[in-house]
């Protein structure tokens, strides 16, 4: 240690006295300064430590997220799809596709429904201004009925879009479903305005009805130019250029038709992009399983793990050869989280509902040193042979016996068991109810608005005047409109509206005690007469005999039960027992969970991490303590040896004082004796 700097007569310590003070003391404070150097050894291993758990909680990290693929069943099960006929369509299939062979024909391609108005000038010639409303439905033996599941949509024409071209932007605009181009035929007056419905399908029909600032509204002049109803027996209107269609095909002899090209639910799991109609074509659709997936996944686990394996190994390992440890040579951390993890893995699963109950089973097996290894061609096999069970194998899976019972969650508290499910309340939907048959004729300004409550969210409508053929095509009507209200879209709100000899239920599609419908309005008394409410309730039952929270159609097990966590969606049945629910925690889960709590902020690694940050702390207290007494040892040896050296430059000067007097003393006495 430097000295830190002098007081005191001397300016230069030892220059009096020949000493070398600042040598002597540097000694002095350097055999005083062996604990700071031993502190600063003690600050460097704990640093080396941070450094060491942080690549353990990297490479327990890296584990956990190697476990994604496995920790969800739908992501273990992956197939593959093919058409022999490829220009037919394109296809592919979904985790949850079943593995078979499928004759399939395309009779017919979905269309979209295009009409087309007469021909204008330019594309600045003025049409009109008001309101175009677009509705969408089905047309049967001249008879327009609007599909009730996709609401009617109006669009403002304002005196400043009235040209061709300003119509065709305000739709285009407004996003409704339906699109508006123009297209020029060729002649002088070529300009055609085309609407077109964006959802091909034969429900998907376009009704174009105008309210035309000319307020006369069928005289085909202004925007009713643009009116199309062929039940209306409209002449000089738009006309229709593409009809409305659904694809139709053939699986297996049984017909089949969907509204769009892209058909989703013919075959589970399997979706279809259609791209060419060929009646006379027969071809085969193929479905077979797919193991790259899971054994990708399996692999990435293994590697992951093998991974941490060696990270504990380089940290730990001690040298034998060079007697020397490593960093975390008998830290207990790494051991901790070994022993856990070969606890995990090397243990076998239990419980009902397992087909498969240890790792070895899949492919996966220890080697000597504790890594481990994969066997792809077992895995492949194990696969094939049994794609749920080794899902079961890797991940936490929920089953219910019951086919109206669906296990949605299942948490990561539940204990794996059986558990039988009884149920003692359904979850029902708010409905309004009318007491009377409807009446089929709507009159604008007399019984044409309804003011609806859906879930708590209001809204009020207008439906479109005229007399109904049925009372189903008036509830399809009030249905759309309903659902295209702004107000009860803008939070997901929709109803369902029936009837039954004429009677009108408006449902929500919501479930539990949150959902409510209530109606009233002009047309309440002739739609539904005297309305009766109910609102909704919450499923209610118990999970292995706990009783569980309802909220809509799902049931929640219990905190601090067996059963904690697990949730179970109730679509409908009967009240009373429903048969079991299966709880079955695979490696991957037992895995995941463990790693959560590891690499968690009350984890072995962060607790360590936090232990050894304290100790460094602690070592910069310690050591600006032991500083400040250095420096007091160092000023207590330079004022000794100031002293010191005082002293001895004063001896020094007596010492040649006496020798100076003894040499003249001499130097007379011989005078004297000449």
């Amino acid at each position: 240690m430097a000295i830190s700097g002098t007081t005191g007569s001397l300016a230069s310590p030892g220059v009096g006295s020949g000493l070398d003070v600042t040598g002597i003391v540097n000694k002095l404070m350097t055999a005083e300064s062996a604990p700071l150097t031993a502190l600063t050894k003690q600050e460097a291993s704990y640093t080396a430590k941070i450094s060491a758990y942080a690549a353990l909680k990297g490479a327990l990290a890296a584990l956990q997220g190697s476990l994604t693929g496995l920790t969800d069943t739908r992501s273990m099960r992956s197939v593959m799809a093919s058409l022999a006929d490829s220009t037919l369509a394109s296809v592919a299939a979904g985790s949850t596709a079943v593995p078979g062979s499928y004759s399939m024909k395309v009779s017919q391609l979905a269309q979209a429904h295009k009409v087309a108005s007469a021909g204008f000038s330019g594309l600045d010639s003025t049409v009109g201004s008001g309101t175009l409303t677009f509705s969408f439905g089905t047309y049967a033996a001249g008879v327009f009925t609007v599909n009730g599941e996709t609401a009617a949509q109006s669009v403002t024409i304002a005196p400043g879009q009235s040209t061709l071209a300003g119509i065709r932007d305000a739709v285009n605009a407004a996003g409704i479903g339906v699109t508006a181009s123009i297209v020029n035929d060729g002649t002088a007056s070529g300009n055609r305005l085309v609407f077109s419905s964006t959802a091909s399908g034969a429900a998907n029909s376009l009704k174009v009805s105008v309210a035309d600032d000319d307020t006369t509204p069928a005289d085909l002049a202004g925007l009713s130019q643009l009116a199309y109803d062929p039940a209306a027996l409209l002449v000089g209107g738009m006309t229709q250029k593409v009809a409305a269609q659904n694809a139709l095909l053939v699986i297996d002899g049984i017909d089949v038709s969907k509204a769009s090209n892209t058909v989703t639910d013919a075959i589970q799991g399997v979706t279809l992009n259609l791209t060419k109609a060929d009646p006379l074509v027969t071809t085969t659709l193929t479905v077979t399983s797919d193991t790259s997936g899971i054994s990708k996944s399996v692999a990435a686990f293994v590697k992951a793990y093998n991974d941490l394996a060696a990270t504990i190994s380089n940290a730990t390992k001690y040298d034998t050869v060079n007697k020397k440890a490593s960093v975390l040579t008998g830290d207990s951390a790494p051991r901790i989280i070994q022993s856990q993890m070969r606890a995990i893995v090397g243990s076998s699963l239990s419980g009902s509902g397992l087909t498969m109950t240890a790792l070895w089973q899949a492919g996966v097996s220890f080697k000597a040193d504790g890594t481990l290894a994969l066997d792809n061609a077992k895995l492949t096999a194990a696969v094939s042979r049994d794609a749920t069970g080794v899902g079961r194998l890797f991940a936490a899976v929920g089953s219910a016996s019951d086919s109206l019972v669906t296990v949605t969650g299942t948490g990561s508290k539940a204990t794996p068991g059986s558990y039988a499910l009884d149920v003692t309340q359904l979850a029902t939907q708010g409905k309004a109810v009318g007491a009377a048959a409807s009446g089929l004729t709507i009159t604008t300004g007399s019984n044409d608005t309804l003011t609806v409550t859906v879930d708590g969210t209001a809204a009020t409508v207008t439906l479109a005047a005229g007399t109904y053929a049925t009372a189903a095509a008036l509830a399809a009507e009030v249905q759309s409109k309903i659902n295209g209200a702004t107000a009860l879209t803008a939070v997901a709100a929709k109803v369902t509206v029936t009837q039954s000899a004429g009677v009108l239920t408006l449902a929500s599609a919501r479930y539990g005690s949150a959902s409510t419908v209530e109606v009233s309005g002009t047309g309440v008394t002739d739609l539904f007469g005297a309305v009766a409410v109910t609102a909704g309730v919450d499923v209610a039952g118990s999970i292995g005999g706990f009783t569980a929270t309802g909220s809509g159609q799902t049931l929640t097990g219990a905190t601090a039960t067996a059963v904690e966590g697990l949730q179970l969606q109730v679509s409908g049945g009967a009240t009373g027992a429903r048969g079991e629910v299966v709880y079955t925690q695979g490696y991957a889960a037992k895995l995941n969970q463990a790693l959560g709590s590891l690499v968690g902020s009350d984890g072995v690694v962060s607790a360590s991490t936090n232990a050894a940050n304290k100790r460094i702390k602690d070592i910069a207290d310690r050591r600006e303590v032991l500083q400040l007494r250095l420096q007091k040892v160092e000023a207590n040896y330079l004022a000794q040896f100031r002293a010191l050296d005082t002293l001895l430059s004063n001896m020094n000067a007596t010492s040649t004082y006496l020798t100076q007097q003894l040499d003249a003393l001499s130097s007379l006495t011989k005078q004297i004796n000449k």
